[in-house]
């Protein structure tokens, strides 16, 4: 008989949320008692799972106690008050904002890259009981870095950045949509999540800027790159906001410490789990952000030689950033928990 987990998730009304539901139902997590939690002004509402509908409960008010597994999402200032009580409960908590990510006793964990990870986690009777999801742009770039890494050494790697407004939630998908109305209705533009006019338009800013120049969302891909990936990888991040609503696209230029040339890369990442390549040098032979929507995979186009440097690659990476680069990577680890490591969940 299949094991049965208690999965609760906080944060189960926000956009991010919505997407751990739907895929927990998707992946047929097996799943005993899923409890779904939110702040007060969502207590009551009912979300339906499996045809059946569940209450939203207090995340203040919940006993962490009765579940195995917590998949946070509820915001860093959130996640750093409740998370770390959910894990003295013994739950085993994975948490989707950036409050944990680069602190020393907390795995960063893409399941493609470094699942492995885990296992020494696992073993540290000190452990924490919370592991942490990365940043969505640092995720898919990570899963398309890593097989040509474990090829040839990545020495440097430029990336830009071209962010949908999902990844500032609900409040910048609903900006973007009512700005581009009001450009036809030549009425307003109010700007209440980004700084300038979202609509038919990009915006180089995403976080705070830091003293060194680079906003919070650039520092997050340098550091999350590093801690994930190697810590030896320079890396150089430009992260635009841009009028997409879904799908996060990236490119990415990339030097080896040793020849890789675009053919042998394309065999490589064409083999490689939770990549699909689509690379095909005519008009629509490659892959955009409206493409894949509600897809789980990091999808690759444009591989080239960049002739600038010796051993230098470019390539085009795309992903839902709402999927793999939050919610679904935050399943997979779970699933990795209960397949690899099931033996340190209480039950």
């Amino acid at each position: 008989m299949t094991q049965k987990y208690n999965i609760a998730v906080a944060g189960a009304t926000g956009a991010v949320g919505n997407e751990i539901i739907q895929i927990l139902e998707q992946r047929n997590f097996p799943i005993d008692n899923l409890y779904l939690l939110a702040s007060s002004k969502s207590k009551g509402k009912k979300i339906e799972f499996k045809e059946k509908e569940i209450i939203v409960e207090d995340l203040a008010e919940f006993d962490f106690s009765k579940a195995h597994i917590g998949l946070f999402s509820p915001g860093g200032k959130v996640s750093a008050e409740f998370a770390p009580k959910a894990a003295k409960t013994g739950c085993i908590v994975i948490d989707n904002t950036s409050y944990f990510r680069m602190q020393k006793k907390i795995p960063l964990i893409v399941p493609e890259v470094n699942a492995s990870v885990l296992e020494e986690f696992f073993q540290d009777e000190t452990r924490t009981n919370i592991i942490s999801n990365p940043n969505c742009s640092t995720i898919q770039m990570v899963v398309a870095l890593k097989p040509l890494h474990d090829k040839s050494i990545i020495n440097r790697v430029v990336v830009s950045t071209y962010q949908a407004v999902s990844g500032a939630g609900k409040i910048g998908m609903d900006e973007l949509f009512n700005q581009t109305q009001n450009v036809y209705a030549n009425q307003e533009l109010k700007k209440e999540k980004f700084t300038k006019q979202i609509a038919f338009n990009a915006i180089p800013h995403i976080g705070a800027f830091l003293e060194n120049g680079n906003t919070e969302e650039e520092q997050k891909m340098i550091d999350e790159t590093k801690k994930i990936l190697d810590e030896g990888i320079k890396v150089s991040a430009t992260c635009v906001r841009t009028a997409v609503f879904i799908g996060h696209s990236e490119s990415i230029n990339v030097e080896f410490d040793s020849p890789l040339d675009s053919k042998e890369a394309y065999k490589i990442l064409s083999n490689s789990d939770g990549i699909s390549v689509i690379d095909h040098r005519k008009d629509e032979g490659y892959i955009t952000p409206v493409e894949i929507a509600g897809e789980d995979k990091v999808y690759i186009s444009r591989i080239r030689d960049d002739e600038s440097i010796d051993n230098g690659l470019s390539l085009w990476v795309v992903s839902d950033n709402l999927r793999k680069g939050a919610a679904l990577n935050a399943v997979q680890i779970a699933e990795v928990i209960i397949s690899e490591y099931s033996n340190f969940i209480k039950i």
